[in-house]
């Protein structure tokens, strides 16, 4: 019996080998039918071959009588890839063909597909498939040694509300995932649209109230940019396991910051008095000295008061100018490749004060106009980043889910 499971149901799951409920259903397309191409991706299974390849791929121009037919309702994998995902279920309403390299097969009518599907994305078929595969360089797992392992499935009436239940959760999943694609899209184009391009002097999209021109400046002019702490100032023996945590450069990689202590390495109250020049403020920026070198992160209150590493080094604005609207600046692509053009190593590349101080920035004067834009993308990096976390937070529900309603 699974560790979690629908009220009402107690009977015992049974042992079911795939050879008794399965069987193959690939039917070779003899009289060459002009049926649309499909290849299995392991994100979103069937996809038409036009979507996944500019030019339709090899298939387009391919002799169609060498492939398989694959009717709905049935499962293709590509014996080569399936240990990372690549199965698909077809459920296009129509025939369509695939390459004769892919395994296909139906279920038997005691069988809920859905649920299979589900169990095909779970821990369980990849301790099957690494049992089973075969091949030296390169592993496979074809049809044969499918039908030689096994499944556990209760009746048919649990099988479809399990299988109901992991739709719903993927729908979910769907929806927050494309919320998410498009705020990133928009903060993008925004990016491009409020903010001057190609050495113009005004953004194409901007506030009501205000025309002046922006100023050109460096960012030298309009902060104060310092190194964290270098040799023996601070090392890993000075760590303990509950203190100040200090911020290095894995912990902005994506560019947001964590917000509790946990993980970090962390210094005495002694050490933190020692270091007090590297206190980071809300509203001061940290770029990584080597590495991703064009991505910046906001210091928020939940930092404030912890300090930095050699491998950082902290931005505070100065002159009363916008810390949001100057780390979104930052963000532009314009700045970024100019940062990136810079910096020097070609294996790691690294950065220094002098570089980051001589990065040009176009800004507006008025503090006003600054912080109008500061907050526009501020709410737009809130709304990214709720979306982000429903859907981690929904992807690890159905992870766990996977790993707790399967025997």
């Amino acid at each position: 019996k699974p560790a979690l499971r629908f009220k009402g149901f107690t009977d015992p799951w049974e042992q079911r080998k795939f050879s008794d409920i399965t069987f193959p259903a690939g039917e070779k397309n003899r009289d060459n039918l002009p049926l649309e191409s499909y290849s299995i991706t392991n994100e979103h299974g069937f996809i038409p071959q036009d979507e996944k390849f500019e030019n339709g791929g090899t298939m387009r121009e391919a002799d169609k009588g060498m492939y398989y037919i694959v009717s709905p309702n049935s499962f293709a994998y590509n014996p080569a890839r399936i240990n990372v995902g690549s199965i698909g279920y077809q459920n296009t309403g129509k025939d369509v063909i695939v390459s004769s390299l892919y395994e296909v097969f139906k279920t038997s009518d005691d069988v809920d597909d859905r649920l299979l599907w589900h169990w095909f994305k779970s821990p369980d078929f990849q301790k099957l498939i690494f049992q089973l595969q075969e091949g030296g360089v390169r592993l496979y797992f074809y049809y044969d040694k499918l039908c030689m392992g096994t499944v556990s499935l209760p009746s048919l009436e649990e099988q479809r509300k399990i299988g109901q239940f992991f739709d719903s959760l993927d729908t979910l999943i769907t929806l927050h995932q494309r919320k998410y694609e498009k705020l990133v899209n928009i903060k993008k184009s925004m990016l491009d649209k409020m903010f001057p391009q190609n050495g113009a002097s005004v953004p194409e999209i901007r506030f009501k109230g205000f025309t002046d021109p922006w100023e050109q400046r460096k960012l030298g002019d309009i902060s104060e940019i310092k190194t964290g702490p270098f040799g023996s100032t601070l090392h890993a023996d000075d760590y303990v396991s509950d203190g100040i945590p200090i911020i290095t450069t894995e912990h902005f990689k994506t560019g947001s910051l964590p917000i509790d202590k946990c993980g970090l390495p962390q210094v005495s109250e002694n050490d933190f008095s020692r270091l007090s020049a590297y206190i980071l403020n809300a509203g001061d920026i940290v770029f990584s000295r080597v590495g991703s070198v064009d991505i910046n992160a906001l210091i928020t209150p939940f930092q404030s008061t912890w300090l930095f590493s050699g491998r950082v080094l902290r931005v505070r604005p100065q002159n009363k100018n916008s810390s949001q609207f100057l780390h979104t600046l930052l963000e532009t692509e314009d700045v970024k490749n100019d940062i990136r053009t810079r910096a020097v190593g070609q294996t790691m590349p690294s950065i220094n004060t002098e570089i980051l101080k001589t990065t040009p920035l176009r800004l507006p004067e008025s503090t006003l106009e600054q912080e109008q834009l500061g907050k526009y993308f501020l709410n737009l990096d809130t709304l990214i980043t709720l979306h982000q976390r429903k859907l981690e937070k929904l992807q690890n529900i159905k992870k766990s889910c996977l790993e707790k309603m399967f025997v």
